[in-house]
């Protein structure tokens, strides 16, 4: 299983918190590339829900990972 930002990415608007099956459910869906729904397919399910796609990848970029000053704009 690898993670890259651009697979990652298709998974930032999935209705969290979600189970393992409801996001391949989503990936499916919404088009998302295979290596997304195969990473998807490896995860551990022990039946309780994911709250954010850093419990899946914990080095997900956040919004504080960026210097962008959003009251500049």
């Amino acid at each position: 299983m690898y993670w890259t930002l651009e697979l990652a990415s298709h998974l930032e608007d999935a209705p969290w918190p979600a189970t393992k099956d409801e996001l391949i459910d989503y990936a499916i869906r919404s088009g998302a590339p295979m290596e997304v729904i195969e990473n998807l397919q490896v995860l551990e399910d022990d039946g309780e829900p994911y709250e954010t796609i850093e419990e899946i990848w914990p080095d997900y970029p956040t919004k504080d990972d960026f210097f962008f000053n959003e009251d500049e704009y």
